[in-house]
């Protein structure tokens, strides 16, 4: 099989690249080498592939990248919660317009082939909720006020009680509580009008929060387990938001590549969360991290306060992916933690904005 990989010399994208060539199969592998995320391509990348580092927005460039693929993975993208409103601009260009220059070449073309989108968990906003009294809830957009007087919770928006977090499943309603997210949403909604309207298979594969070696280091755009492992490596406490209990998936990087092959392979259609099976604390996840850096290693410092726009938890149910996909993640948590504590990271580009 011939896949086009978008994203190729990215975080997930280089891994998921890796593995197709490993599995035999031949790599169209394009990257813009957008000057903020890379100085340049990165020493990791895999010469058995074919390289074309052009820009996604640039129809003739796709419109050729496309000629002769079977099945399209798409990894490239604006990742993470982004500084601040001013980065709009920047994540509908490289995610919204970059995908729907895509599928419109492979209109061009008669496309029936897969296509697997990089989508992510920050699609169901806050997770699913239980009250005792209500039932499963939504809650809105935690009160700032709330969160500066240390109430990180959110209450139940019928009756205002308690409430307990659960798995999200992948029918779960869309709520995106910021930029990154709402780009995410169209892509899966750009996709999968395309799948409809051309008879392809698509499948949207709701990452959770990865980690694992090529994680872009030294950047506000990056995930949390990175940020953690810089200071760790600096000598520093990680500095944990709000009061550390924030509740995750954390699933690796290679089990992610893993997923897409899946996917790939599958006659499924539809989303699917790519998970772990246990959820752990960012608490949980900084402390890891600092055993794995040794006896010496600060600990982790829990600060208190709160990103606008993040959500308190989110973590999935993966069953659908193992029953439909046959997807299990491999990594253990501690096991991961300990080997990311010395996985080599992507130096950071001038401006600190990351791709995936």
């Amino acid at each position: 099989m011939k896949v086009l990989v978008t994203g190729a010399a990215g975080f997930v994208g280089s891994h998921v690249v890796d593995a197709l060539l490993d599995a035999g199969d031949d790599v169209v592998a394009l990257d813009l080498l957008l000057e903020s995320a890379h100085d340049g391509p990165p020493p990791y990348l895999d010469t058995r592939a074919s390289w074309r580092f052009d820009d996604l927005r640039d129809a003739d460039a796709v419109a050729d990248a496309v000629v002769g693929v079977d099945a399209i993975s798409h990894q490239a993208g604006m990742v993470g919660l982004g500084v601040d409103f001013a980065d709009v601009l920047t994540y509908v260009e490289h995610n919204d317009l970059a995908t729907a220059v895509l599928l419109r070449a492979l209109h061009d073309r008669g496309f029936a082939g897969p296509v697997v989108l990089a989508s992510s968990m920050v699609v169901y906003g806050e997770g699913r909720y239980r009250c005792a009294a209500d039932g499963v809830v939504a809650p809105g957009p935690r009160d700032p006020r709330d969160l500066a007087a240390g109430r990180y919770d959110p209450p139940c928006p019928s009756c205002g009680g308690p409430l307990t977090p659960e798995a999200v499943p992948e029918d779960a309603p869309l709520d995106p509580r910021n930029v990154y997210a709402a780009t995410k949403v169209h892509q899966e909604q750009l996709c999968a009008s395309y799948a409809r309207e051309h008879g392809a298979r698509f499948a949207a594969l709701r990452y959770h929060n990865v980690y694992g070696p090529r994680m872009p280091r030294d950047t506000p755009y990056a995930g949390v387990a990175s940020i953690f492992r810089s200071a760790l490596a600096a000598g520093e406490a990680p500095r944990v938001f709000e009061d550390g209990m924030q509740t995750r998936n954390f699933v690796h990087v290679t089990d992610v590549a893993q997923a897409n092959l899946r996917a790939l392979a599958s006659d499924a259609s539809g989303a699917f969360n790519i998970a772990s099976a246990t959820p752990h604390t960012v608490g949980e996840m900084a402390e890891a991290l600092a055993d794995a850096f040794g006896s010496g290693a600060p600990r982790p410092s829990v600060v208190g306060g709160a990103r606008l726009g993040d959500v308190r938890h989110v973590f999935a149910s993966p069953e659908r992916a193992r029953r439909e996909l046959g997807f299990e993640a491999t990594v253990g948590f501690v096991k991961g933690m300990h080997t990311f504590a010395s996985a080599p990271l992507r130096a950071p580009a001038a401006t600190g904005r990351t791709t995936r």
